[in-house]
């Protein structure tokens, strides 16, 4: 009698990967020495914190300096770049050093983990994401060395900039400003341009994604050479920083940037326009926002940035995929088309199906929240988005969540880090493709 082998599919891998590495991870920050009152801290908050972390995300029952050790500290920090990385990156480049052979199967896995378009120069292209987040995290950590070590003295000066530069590239959010005013983020430099500005780059470049990196670095100036995926992430990246932007200002001028000069408030726009998608760094008290504003946040943490990149949220692509497939509707054309090229149907369909996973959790997740916690739609909805959309910017309620939805919010960090399409694959029993051709069905839509 033959045994049945058990086929796990990739998406199942990666997403029992990213779990057992935040077991893991909360089981550490759970030793008495990971906290400074040399007490082991509930596992509810260390799992909370793992997977935070982890997730990339930053939503924070504790402030990270004031609770946990340097040895908790750099538990977390550990985490934000395995998951910034992606954990298969990382055995990859293990697997690399020690001379150990890589096999189809698993460059299928990195080629799902990395959302390359195939397994051809999988492994190379896993090398070069390493090297260059490691050049990328060591050149924002120079710089921001530069600021931090007038500030606080030159160790640990050269520690806080290491950790915000891999927090920052990770987009991961956590932040040690604690040491100024616990929950404070980055608040304390609101109006500093040279520390906003090495911020704001380093959450871009880790948004943008791997493969854009390839063409930036190849191609250069000549955006025509570019992949078409490319051309689509660059331009909506740009859209979605200035017209946000110039919305924050209008909608915050006299509400949380109120007192604050013109120059400041244009700083604090673009900061504002640039964190939500999915960074979670802020650099004022987010609860003084307007009703405009904290939706328009809400939009952009659940938008998030780039495919194959450190930030989660649905993914700007999608966004430009719906929007491109909207204005072919609109005007009747068969064709999505988009810098003289042709958008396929498959990719429309899973835009749309990433679409509705993600609104779908953010609306359903939202009326289970409201039900068992005490607090206002905004606060509930703000937290939602936040955690999916995997940011970390709140309201100031993650610290006051009850047991149970701390849990949720958890298994909404880690959703939101593996994709809500990847996730739905990951649940789903592999069933084989039906060979039967159905009649067409007429709907009425609209």
């Amino acid at each position: 009698m033959k045994k049945r082998r058990i086929k796990i599919g990739a998406a199942r891998i990666i997403a029992l990967g990213f779990l057992g590495i935040i077991l893991i991870g909360a089981l550490l920050l759970m030793l008495p020495i990971a906290a400074r009152d040399g007490r082991a801290t509930p596992f509810r908050d260390c799992l909370f914190t793992s997977s935070s972390a982890t997730c990339v995300t930053g939503l924070s029952v504790y402030d990270t300096f004031s609770h946990w050790t340097l040895f908790g500290q750099l538990i977390i920090l550990t985490l934000i770049q395995i998951g910034g990385l992606g954990f298969v990156s990382i055995f990859t480049m293990v697997s690399i050093v020690i001379g150990r052979n890589i096999g189809l199967g698993e460059r299928k896995l990195i080629m799902e983990s990395t959302a390359a378009f195939g397994v051809g120069g999988i492994v190379g292209l896993v090398k070069r994401i390493v090297i260059r987040t490691m050049a990328v995290e060591l050149c924002g950590a120079v710089l921001l060395a530069i600021k931090f070590c007038r500030e606080l003295g030159f160790l640990k000066g050269v520690y806080y900039a290491v950790f915000h530069s891999i927090s920052a590239f990770c987009n991961a959010g956590f932040d040690l400003m604690g040491r100024f005013l616990p929950g404070s983020s980055l608040s304390y430099f609101r109006t500093d341009v040279y520390v906003n500005t090495i911020i704001m780059l380093l959450i871009l470049i880790g948004g943008l994604g791997f493969l854009v990196w390839d063409d930036i670095i190849n191609k250069k100036w000549h955006f025509s050479q570019y992949q078409f995926h490319s051309k689509i992430v660059l331009v909506s990246t740009g859209v979605l920083i200035i017209v946000p932007a110039i919305l924050f200002f209008v909608f915050e001028y006299n509400n949380a940037f109120a007192g604050e000069t013109t120059g400041n408030k244009i700083l604090m726009s673009l900061f504002s326009a640039v964190t939500p998608r999915t960074a979670g760094f802020a650099t004022y008290d987010l609860a003084n926002m307007s009703d405009s504003g904290s939706l328009l946040t809400v939009m952009l943490m659940i938008i998030g940035g780039n495919s194959g990149s450190t930030a989660g949220g649905m993914k700007v692509t999608t966004l430009a995929v719906l929007i491109l497939a909207l204005l072919s509707a609109a005007e009747n054309k068969k064709d999505t088309v988009a810098f003289k090229k042709k958008i396929d149907t498959e990719t429309i369909h899973n835009a749309s199906a990433v679409f509705v996973v993600y609104t779908g959790i953010v609306l359903l997740f939202t009326m289970i929240l409201c039900a068992i916690e005490p607090f206002g739609l905004k606060q509930v909805l703000f937290e939602t988005a936040s955690a999916i959309g995997t940011v970390g910017l709140s309201l100031g309620i993650t610290s006051q969540l009850s047991t149970a939805s701390k849990y949720i919010i958890s298994f909404l960090m880690f959703a939101g880090r593996l994709g809500g399409l990847t996730v739905v694959i990951a649940l789903r029993s592999q069933s084989k493709p039906s060979l039967v051709s159905r009649p067409v069905g007429k709907v009425l839509i609209g």
